[in-house]
């Protein structure tokens, strides 16, 4: 199901529980071979299961995330 996935496509980043989104946040920057249309998309991801499962995300936009680009 591509909800389970920031980044369905290539299956990176599991949202099945809120440690999950915990890391694909924290780990965001590290994703290569992706578009800025597909991190917008896997954000949009990202911020629906971070509210599902209670974890508060201090940042408004992925370009926040963004270390060393």
């Amino acid at each position: 199901m591509a909800d389970e996935f920031a980044f369905p496509d290539q299956q990176k980043e599991p949202l099945t529980d809120a440690s999950h989104v915990r890391n694909a946040i924290a780990r965001f920057d590290q994703v290569q071979g992706v578009s800025d249309e597909d991190r917008d998309r896997a954000w949009r991801r990202i911020l629906a299961a971070a509210e599902r499962y209670g974890v508060n995300v201090s940042e408004s936009d992925w370009r926040d995330l963004m270390h060393d680009r």
